[in-house]
């Protein structure tokens, strides 16, 4: 099914002909959240585009049927890949670069970033990409607009609670770069009530219908909010357990659920290491814990580095923010510290999708790419220097360090208590 589909919450279609985002836009639209006006090319038009150059009919007239100053031209693959392929902008439908930002998204499908995380991921590299195509809504059109990410509940400890970041009087595209140091999401209450109290109720909509914990993409313009991307789960090991019980508390799931949702390898990540915590600890920085876990490794300044680095022994990633272009190094290193940027950066979401610990927002730290070293008060470390860091506490230190185990407390106990009483396995 090649043809173009508007965005429509009557579409019965599911992710492998709308894509995940597309998937996800309808769903947002059928609990009756604001969407911005649309419409998804299906991952078949893709697929038929890489295999013969074929491209899909009737782009010129949804565009027109759009009715949009500018529109957004984004990936949506069935399976989610964070920043992997090419995002446009501010596009005029009108003109030619419409039909060139779907084709450069098409083609974005088999760069190496691409490819690598698939590889990592075990997704199928014949799949394709949907684009979704929408009308652009501004997060710095005025003081009264912005963008964000927010998560139902906190994505490291699993907390009941909204968690995430947002920016004023910028654009989406800011708050996942990394490229810019974030504001915590709480501030939006104060900010803009109005909003606020918009999102909290989309979050409770779409946590309910997914059974799950959600994330949403944001923006808000001149005060009024529109949903851009939902997402369920993607969480790391204790808090998956304590979202898991908690769930199951609240009626949401039952108990057998709880104990299927749960891997086996979460169960192991859920006994998360954290640096003891000593008075002769050298702490060189702190920054925010954005992806559980405790990883000891030389220092790598670039991507490039930590993936020729790694083929010695563990390295750890320490960048001013990363992208996309960094995914060989994310892939290479065994933990990532980056001095800009917050818990929905791009570097946060790629840890913890890859299970590697992460800090964030390091601001004592400044990379010097030039001299392949990291300086923080009044300290020289060049790459190579053997550092440690604590996804959790958002602890770097010199050398090596002692650990001890987090056991996530009483809702592992109760989880696995769960799953001998019903005699059901774990998933791998």
């Amino acid at each position: 099914m090649t043809g173009i589909r508007p965005l429509s919450p009557g579409d019965p279609a599911g992710p492998g002909v709308l894509g995940g985002k597309g998937h996800g836009l309808v769903t947002l639209m059928r609990l009756g959240l604001p969407v911005p006006p649309g419409f998804v090319i299906p991952p078949a038009a893709c697929r038929a585009y890489l295999r013969d150059g074929t491209f899909p009919d009737g782009l010129d007239a949804a565009a027109r049927d759009l009715r949009a100053a500018l529109v957004s031209v984004r990936s949506g693959a069935a399976v989610s890949m964070p920043g992997m392929m090419d995002t446009f902008l501010d596009v005029d439908p009108r003109s030619a670069d419409l039909r060139a930002a779907v084709e450069a998204v098409f083609s974005s499908w088999l760069l190496p970033r691409a490819v690598t995380y698939r590889e990592l991921h075990g997704i199928p590299h014949d799949l394709g990409t949907a684009v979704v195509v929408q009308a652009m809504v501004s997060g710095d059109r005025d003081e009264h607009s912005g963008s964000g990410v927010a998560f139902s509940r906190d994505p490291s400890t699993g907390a009941r609670h909204p968690y995430g970041d947002v920016l004023f009087e910028r654009p989406g595209t800011d708050v996942v770069s990394g490229r810019v140091a974030t504001r915590p999401l709480g501030e939006l209450e104060q900010r803009e009530p109005a909003v606020w109290a918009a999102l909290l109720d989309g979050l409770d909509r779409v946590e309910r219908h997914y059974r799950d914990v959600c994330h949403v993409e944001f923006t808000f313009e001149s005060g009024r909010l529109w949903f851009l991307q939902v997402r369920p789960g993607g969480l790391a090991g204790r808090a998956a357990v304590r979202v898991a019980v908690d769930l199951a508390d609240e009626r949401i799931i039952d108990r057998a659920t709880a104990v299927r949702r749960v891997s086996a390898r979460q169960i192991r990540a859920a006994r998360t290491p954290r640096i003891l915590i000593t008075d002769d600890l050298d702490v060189i920085a702190r920054g925010t814990g954005a992806s559980p876990g405790v990883a000891t490794g030389r220092i790598a300044v670039t991507a490039d580095r930590a993936a020729r680095m790694a083929a010695d022994g563990p390295v750890i990633l320490v960048r001013p923010h990363t992208s996309p272009l960094d995914m060989h190094g994310l892939a290479a290193a065994a933990g990532i510290v980056t001095t800009v940027g917050g818990p929905t950066s791009h570097a946060a979401v790629v840890a913890r999708a890859m299970g590697k610990a992460a800090i964030v927002g390091a601001a004592g730290l400044t990379v010097d790419l030039a001299s392949g070293q990291i300086l923080t008060s009044g300290r020289t470390l060049p790459e190579g220097v053997l550092i440690t860091i604590d996804g959790t506490g958002g602890e770097l230190v010199a050398g090596t360090a002692e650990t001890t185990t987090d056991e996530s407390g009483s809702h592992l106990d109760r989880l696995l208590a769960w799953a001998a009483s019903a005699d059901t396995a774990l998933s791998p």
